[in-house]
């Protein structure tokens, strides 16, 4: 998949309206937020003028041409270099689950698909899985039925999910969670079906699923063995 990236931007919470109001003019219309505390030292902070070092993490994605549009924005409009401010940052998506999905997470963005990354020789991939509240265990359930291991939860709330219905034929709650899981690149494709058919869009959870390489891992060592063996 070309030109397709998960855009992360981490901004002091004080700016988070600002922020999303900006991506929503900017043609990114889904996004997902949730909160976090920066770890620079108190003197730092007062340095800069800075009470509080609360942050807001929205996830969106987005297309190259999009992204660039944005950047410049992000430096002119924004003023995101300036000190306590924030960060953007993307990294290459390698598959969504599902057309309806792909419509509805680049509503807007004019995208086509393409070939897949050309990050083809990663050995993992990481799993996204962004659905209703309250249905990790579904959805778990499904991708270690098909040799996963453990996840991740974070908490989130969505913005844009009115349009869900006309892009997907079902309405999406506001509240989510986003699950984080690494598997095999080989594992990939099954594991993600898995999800799609057992916690899906016709199922309570209503799952939306992507997946982005992972370059290189440490902590996985169980997983690493048994494909020595």
């Amino acid at each position: 998949m070309s030109e397709l990236s998960l855009m992360i931007t981490i901004v002091d919470r004080q700016h988070t309206r600002r922020f999303i109001e900006f991506y929503e003019r900017s043609s990114v219309t889904k996004l997902l937020a949730t909160v976090g505390r920066g770890t620079a030292a108190s003197e730092i902070l007062d340095y800069f003028g800075l009470e509080d070092n609360e942050k807001t993490i929205l996830f969106s994605v987005l297309t190259g041409e999009v992204w660039k549009q944005v950047r410049r924005g992000l430096q002119s409009e924004m003023q995101i270099d300036v000190p306590g401010t924030g960060i953007a940052f993307t990294i290459p998506l390698s598959s969504i689950g599902g057309k309806k999905q792909l419509q509805f997470l680049t509503d807007g963005q004019n995208f086509v698909k393409g070939e897949e990354t050309t990050l083809k020789e990663t050995k993992n991939e990481l799993l996204v899985v962004v659905a209703n509240q309250g249905y990790t265990e579904m959805i778990m359930d499904a991708a270690r039925g098909m040799g996963a291991g453990g996840g991740t939860v974070i908490h989130a709330k969505g913005t844009g999910m009115e349009k869900a219905e006309q892009f997907l034929g079902v309405s999406l709650a506001s509240e989510k969670e986003m699950v984080f899981i690494v598997v095999k690149r080989e594992d990939k494709n099954a594991v993600m079906r898995a999800i799609m058919e057992k916690a899906g869009l016709s199922s309570k959870a209503k799952s939306i699923v992507f997946s982005l390489p992972v370059t290189s891992t440490a902590g996985m060592r169980l997983m690493e063995a048994e494909d020595d063996e």
